[in-house]
């Protein structure tokens, strides 16, 4: 069988939404015959290029890519896109992806908004190019034992990330929670998971450090409803957990990636969080039903690359 080279080893511990397509994909690839590694030994068939920023977890680069097809001029590259500069405020993010495709044969956007964005800045549409969503380990996120919102009961608002940049969504988060403790969102309770800005204190919201897999899946099925306010995202991963865990969603309308998944069953907002909250209350037993319809699924996601690394290798 095929051997198959990522240029990032996954770590078993939270380390945001790459790593956890990471676990997923190896973990899907290894039991379908290929053989995995995490650098050029061995001549690879094909190489997955995860993240041009060598360092760390990151065992080799675009340039090491390029001497290695010099070589063996056989081997693919298949390149996941999954960042951008506007995500986090960054200047250099755009023009490093843009260097390191340039050794891609097939490039992978995590959302269709992901794919526009860079087609407005370097990436040529006409080259080969796919757009596959994110979904999460389907064996964890799942909605079976998750808990209903009855008619009238408290509604349990959740969120979850491993970064604490603030455009994340703390700004509402802070919001939601102030508006709770000052009695104007009765009936409603904030849960955060992961990390925060070191500034932010909570005043009625209820916190848990940063967790991942069942520890994770369980906390997000005991709450009802799931909320983002990340902006500009590529795709992210915790909306989709909070999803596949049976939570319809509440997300920014400025959420980049977010928004093609979450529209399908959740309720988008900008300035008026608190509004958006009330119509997910009156809407919610129609979201339930339509997140248990329409929630993405990682072993889904996982079938389409390797598809995609099938069909460069053949």
């Amino acid at each position: 069988m095929a051997r198959i080279a990522f240029n990032m080893q996954p770590v078993e511990h939270p380390w945001g939404g790459g790593n956890s397509w990471l676990v997923q994909v190896v973990r899907h690839l290894r039991e379908s015959g290929y053989e995995l590694g995490f650098d050029l030994s061995g001549s690879p068939d094909c190489i997955v290029l995860v993240d041009p920023r060598v360092g760390g977890n990151v065992t080799f680069g675009h340039a090491e890519i390029a001497e290695h097809r010099q070589r063996y001029p056989a081997a693919r590259c298949l390149h996941r896109v999954n960042e951008c500069d506007l995500r986090k405020g960054t200047s250099e993010i755009d023009s490093l992806l843009a260097q390191a495709n340039q050794v891609a044969d097939h490039t992978v956007f995590i959302s269709g908004w992901l794919r526009d964005y860079h087609a407005e800045r370097w990436f040529d549409a006409a080259r080969p190019h796919s757009v596959v969503l994110n979904g999460a380990e389907p064996a964890i996120f799942n909605p079976v034992g998750s808990e209903k919102l009855e008619p009238g009961g408290m509604m349990r608002i959740v969120t979850h990330h491993w970064s604490d940049n603030p455009m994340k969504g703390f700004d509402v988060y802070q919001e939601v929670d102030r508006l709770i403790a000052d009695g104007e969102l009765p009936g409603v309770e904030l849960r955060v998971i992961g990390r925060w800005p070191e500034a932010i204190e909570w005043q009625a919201a209820e916190t848990f450090p940063p967790t991942t897999g069942r520890d994770l899946a369980d906390l997000l099925r005991r709450c009802h409803v799931y909320l983002t306010a990340s902006r500009w995202e590529p795709g992210g991963m915790h909306h989709v957990e909070g999803a596949q865990c049976g939570l319809p969603v509440l997300y920014h309308e400025d959420g980049g990636g977010i928004v093609e998944l979450a529209s399908r069953y959740g309720i988008g907002y900008r300035d008026d969080v608190t509004t958006a909250i009330g119509e997910m209350r009156a809407r919610y037993g129609e979201l339930r039903q339509a997140v248990l319809d329409h929630a993405p699924a990682g072993d889904v996601m996982c079938e389409r690359y390797r598809g995609l690394i099938q069909t460069l290798l053949v």
